[in-house]
């Protein structure tokens, strides 16, 4: 292949163009220079650090230990073995005591374990049918395509030439086979296993090779337990940077292509290249990137929906009635809010509170409640459908998880007693009932006591607020002396947002509950702890956002009957505006708060680990040292992927996921900013995987685990707490009830904005200041002090309002299930163009192996 004359060697049978292609049109040939190994000569200056020291053997995989470490007979015994399954290995020593093993699969190596492993791979392109289709229906199809080419291009979409023809991707496959290599095609040994499909392959080999004589003693992961090796990884394929600009050169490698086309920040805007992705990364971080993006293209709608209730309520500021006669009401002295140093307030003074509650309690906000409990539906549900087209494109339709080892802890804990394993038909180690039930007694105890913990912190802000609140009123300076309660809002949360950091010990005791569990497998003992931790991190994010929508002001008593902490001091009510503004701030407070803190931790300590790391080299051996590394003591020098994996990824967005949800009634603007988040939450990901990272190991997996069932979880409670925010929280029944019961349009079955007059001397009570405990009206439903019946009870009015809360709930709560369950129901989980597809290919495959023995058969027979 040339361009400008030079000619550059193109192993794979599609050509490679970068993301310049976008910027220079269709007649522009840009080649991807693949990270292999060609010959001595060419591969080794094309691609240093990648091969052994003859340029040939490519490098599958990296073990890293020291001369000085421990275990060196139980390497020596592992190494020995290695050699043994026909693996090569090249021993490279650095400046340090530190030895990098390289290891290398030859062609035979990865044909049997490929076979043992069934890897899918591909044998011949697909060929698509066009459906026959009505004259009708194809003239409309005709007419919309010349519409559509009057239109510009996407911008957000990649040009199909834009990114490589990952032959995989368009070819039929099928799981290996040694006996009919023949089928498959196979254009370069070299490239036919791509360098994710070598790692995983000798990543399999050695977790099944044994380092010590005994059933048990084998596998990679002990002995990087028991610190014989320091670290084992896959190789990046070269720098993500080059000299040569990628619009005139081409993109070098996988990685350089990745980090133009995804995680440079000038590509924001774009979709992502999931099939790369998945191409370089494996299927697990495709699915978490794949279900990230599709989180994120699902927050539009309800970003720009939210937007629009708000713009409801700040359009429709003027024409309030009750924030109009709030702020009218000059003559109305409300009680003081607290004891000693808070002064009697007039009704006026709450004049901004009441109109910037109106910003978010409005007449819209009832419809975005159902708005987003639906949308969550629509979102799991199209994920389902998202997440099956991956499934069929990248081969994992049929893919089970293979029978997994056994937890070398629960194997050293149960290895006396042993039953046979009923998939396996070999001995086990087995637990026995009353100790895995036992256990799982303990362990819930200490996630209820834990709960408990964060329910007592959650007390002391409520104290830390009753206090400051006449502290605050006391103030020497105006301002806040005049917003007393909006001051002791604002610092309440951001103490709450300081002990929700402090509180994240949870890992610590999760990890301990976990393993005193003794879960048999990896995936269970991963479940285990997904589960602990999202349940400690929820309850410590939303333990005070739930105090504030359902229990502040709401039991309190009333002047001159108050309810007192310690016989002492006055629980805290409510603003005369409503406790709406109060759940707002926090909402807004924490989740800012939160999403900062996350983005600059997951970029911010990685950058500063390698940047550290990149100076004490340069101190060691001099400025130029990190360029003249090979590839693997680069890679070893970057840092590792978390311990779990993609959880703290995943616990993240989920969490904000609750966020966006849950109170979205009290703050519709919680979608735009987790949509903003997530826009950078995307790129931030994209670069600390290509540039901060070691290369993870690439695997497997047909879904997202464990999430979804939070996910689905989640969206049941956001209906729940949603119908409690609009019914107890909100003041939108008590309007419904003034209008239509004792307002001026009492039965007039109408509830305009002129129906509201009047409205706030309905919603407060009289009371006499001689009543007062040491020492005028206050926002409740009682009798005047003056009253023929009872002085202060209830009125009937209250009842009104509570029946019609309670009736509220329980028809939103069914309303909405039903429209929920009915969605689920009609959204079938795969499309029918794919179950279409699906059916089609088992039977080209079929008639198409068929074809191709015939063929073999004939080719064969003697003349």
């Amino acid at each position: 292949v040339s361009y400008y004359g030079s000619v550059i060697y193109n192993p794979w049978k599609g050509i490679f163009r970068s993301c310049a292609y976008d910027h220079f049109g269709s007649n522009n040939l840009i080649v991807v220079t693949p990270s292999l190994c060609f010959s001595p000569q060419v591969g080794r200056s094309r691609s240093s650090g990648l091969c052994f020291s003859d340029g040939k053997c490519h490098i599958d995989y990296i073990l890293v230990y020291r001369k000085s470490g421990p275990q060196s007979e139980k390497r020596e015994i592992f190494e020995r073995n290695i050699r043994a399954e026909g693996l090569q290995m090249e021993k490279e020593a650095s400046t340090t005591d530190v030895i990098f093993l390289k290891v290398h699969a030859p062609w035979e190596v990865l044909c049997r374990y490929a076979e043992l492993m069934n890897i899918r791979m591909p044998f011949r392109r697909k060929i698509y049918y066009m459906h026959r289709r009505y004259k009708f229906m194809s003239r409309m199809e005709k007419r919309i395509n010349r519409f559509r080419g009057w239109l510009p291009r996407k911008p957000m979409k990649f040009d199909n030439n834009t990114l490589p023809d990952l032959e995989e991707n368009e070819s039929f496959t099928a799981p290996f086979s040694r006996s009919r290599i023949h089928h498959f095609t196979i254009h370069n040994k070299d490239t036919f296993f791509n360098n994710a499909t070598r790692s995983r392959i000798v990543h399999h080999i050695l977790q099944r090779v044994k380092y010590e004589e005994g059933k048990d003693k084998m596998g990679l992961n002990r002995l990087l337990s028991n610190s014989s090796y320091e670290a084992a990884f896959p190789l990046h394929e070269g720098s993500y940077r080059s000299k040569n600009s990628i619009r005139t050169h081409g993109a070098e490698n996988h990685r350089h292509l990745l980090y133009e086309c995804w995680a440079w920040w000038g590509v924001w805007y774009k979709y992502q290249p999931l099939d790369l992705i998945r191409r370089y990364f494996g299927e697990k971080i495709g699915l978490y990137f794949a279900w990230l993006g599709w989180y994120t293209g699902m927050l539009f709608p309800a970003a720009l929906v939210g937007l629009m209730v708000f713009l409801y309520g700040w359009f429709t500021l003027d024409h309030c009635q009750v924030s109009k006669e709030i702020c009218q009401a000059t003559d109305i002295i409300m009680c003081p809010i607290c004891d000693e140093y808070c002064p009697y307030l007039r009704l006026s003074d709450s004049c901004i509170y009441a109109k910037v509650t109106h910003l978010f309690d409005n007449g819209a906000t009832v419809f975005f409640a159902v708005f987003m409990a639906v949308w969550a539906t629509v979102f799991l549900e199209f994920w389902k459908r998202r997440r099956a087209v991956l499934a069929y494109d990248w081969d994992l339709i049929d893919w089970e998880e293979e029978e997994e080892e056994i937890r070398p802890q629960f194997e050293a804990k149960y290895s006396k007693k042993e039953r046979m394993n009923p998939i396996s038909g070999k001995p086990e180690p087995y637990q026995a009932f009353t100790d895995k039930y036992s256990r799982l007694i303990v362990s819930a105890s200490g996630i209820f006591f834990m709960i408990l913990v964060v329910i007592a912190a959650v007390f002391g802000i409520v104290i830390y607020r009753v206090i400051t609140v006449s502290t605050f009123a006391a103030f020497g300076w105006a301002l806040i002396r005049n917003n007393s309660q909006v001051a002791t809002t604002g610092t309440a949360v951001c103490i709450n947002f300081c002990i929700i950091m402090l509180l994240n010990l949870y890992e610590k005791v999760a990890l301990l509950l976990t393993n005193l569990e003794q879960p048999r497998t990896e995936s269970e003992w991963e479940n285990s702890f997904t589960l602990k931790m999202f349940l400690f991190q929820f309850v410590n994010l939303n333990s005070s956002t739930f105090y504030i929508a359902f229990f502040l002001g709401r039991f309190t008593g009333r002047p001159g009957a108050y309810i007192r902490l310690i016989n002492r001091w006055k629980l805290e009510e409510c603003h005369p505006s409503g406790c709406l503004i109060d759940l707002c701030m926090q909402m807004g407070i924490i989740m800012v708060l939160k999403q900062t803190w996350n983005n600059f931790m997951e970029l911010g300590y990685p950058l500063i680990q390698n940047w550290w790391t990149r100076r004490r080299l340069r101190q060691e051996h001099g400025p130029n040292a990190k360029a003249s590394f090979p590839q693997w003591e680069r890679d070893y020098n970057l840092q590792p992927m978390n311990a779990y994996g993609l959880f703290d990824e995943y616990l993240e967005m989920i969490l904000q996921f609750g966020f966006t949800t849950i109170f979205v009634a009290a703050f519709p603007l919680a979608p735009l900013l987790a949509l903003l988040n997530n826009i950078i939450e995307i790129r931030l990901d994209a670069y600390k995987f290509v540039t901060q990272w070691r290369r993870p190991l690439p695997s497997q997996a047909k879904d997202i685990g464990i999430w979804y069932g939070i996910l689905e979880g989640i969206g049941i409670l956001s209906v729940i707490t949603n119908a409690f925010v609009i019914a107890v929280t909100s003041d939108f029944i008590p309007r419904l009830v003034y209008a239509y019961k004792y307002g001026p349009c009492a039965g007039q079955g109408r509830a305009g904005e002129r129906c509201m007059m009047g409205y706030v001397n309905a919603s407060l009570s009289m009371f006499r200041v001689s009543d007062f405990e040491n020492t005028s009206v206050y926002r409740d439903y009682r009798e005047p002090p003056d009253s023929p019946g009872e002085p202060y009870s209830y009125t009937l009015q209250f009842w009104h309002v509570l029946a019609a809360r309670l009736a509220f709930i329980i028809v939103f709560e069914h309303m909405v299930f039903t429209i929920k369950n009915l969605i689920a129901y009609l959204i079938p989980d795969l499309p029918k163009d794919l179950r279409d597809r699906m059916r089609r290919e088992k039977y080209l495959i079929q008639e198409m192996m068929y074809e191709a023995e015939l063929e073999r058969l004939k080719n064969n027979s003697p003349v």
